[in-house]
């Protein structure tokens, strides 16, 4: 009765040794998981950052452009309505 008890016991320990080492076995996909999605997201983050600088850029060139041309445009209408009122 003993040698069965402990025999028992023995499978019950094992059963657990092993539903341990599965639960080990899926942490360790889910962490592979992780980290690849961590990866991707990295890189988009980086990629909008640098997509947000050109568009920063271009927005300054082109207020270096058109701010002049508006200025003139106003400059010509005030003359405009200056001279013929």
């Amino acid at each position: 009765m003993q040698e069965e008890t402990e025999q028992k016991i023995l499978e019950v320990l094992r059963d657990i040794r092993e539903g341990q080492r599965e639960a080990l076995r899926v942490m360790e996909q889910h962490r592979s998981l992780v980290e690849e999605h961590l990866k991707t997201s990295r890189r988009t983050v980086e990629e909008s950052v640098g997509l947000q600088r050109l568009a920063l850029k271009r927005q300054r060139a082109l207020t270096f452009v058109a701010l002049p041309g508006i200025l003139a445009c106003i400059v010509a209408i005030v003359y405009l309505v200056a001279r013929y009122f």
